[in-house]
């Protein structure tokens, strides 16, 4: 099983460093596949959307409901997210040098969202890059779903995009 996951208490860091891995490793050819997250803020808006940048295809796709200025509960649209991983999982039909998924949240850990796709890349040894959300029992979900195999990184571009070249060497990929 070759999955890294990187996590951080600052808002939003882990989606950032996520998004430069995939853009950088693109730019490098590395046939990519996964989803990382963009959030944006409409003027006006209270709360920030939240948006899916489904890899290589570069689609954007909404995951958030606008619940009204003072709604409190969760925004994420379980349906558009499972259209994201059907999208991501036909992308995954194709030829893969690594999977990076913007989270394993409360709905993986639940047996839904992207836990499928990272069961199936974990199995035909396609290295995953994943962050992992810091909502309670989350990270103990993860570490269980891993059996504790998962390899933490900070969040940290250079030391990510070491742990992603090392592994894509070690798959005969023709990064770098």
């Amino acid at each position: 099983m070759t999955i890294a996951y990187i996590t951080s208490n600052e808002r939003g860091r882990t989606d950032r460093v996520l998004a430069e891995i995939a853009a950088r490793l693109a730019a490098e050819n590395v046939r990519l596949a996964g989803a990382v997250q963009r959030n944006s803020r409409a003027p006006g808006a209270g709360k920030h959307a939240m948006d899916l940048e489904l890899l290589p295809m570069g689609d954007r796709l909404r995951i958030s409901q606008d619940l009204g200025r003072k709604a409190t509960g969760c925004r994420l649209d379980p349906g558009a997210l499972e259209e994201a991983v059907g999208k991501v999982g036909a992308a995954m039909g194709g030829p893969v040098d690594l999977v990076i998924l913007n989270k394993f949240g409360k709905h993986e850990a639940e047996g839904r969202g992207f836990r499928a796709l990272l069961a199936e890349a974990a199995m035909a040894e396609i290295p995953v890059l994943i962050g992992v959300g810091g909502g309670e029992g989350i990270r103990d979900a993860f570490e269980s779903f891993t059996g504790g195999l998962a390899t933490p990184l900070p969040a940290d571009i250079d030391a990510v995009l070491d742990w992603c070249r090392e592994r894509l060497r070690q798959g005969g990929a023709a990064a770098e």
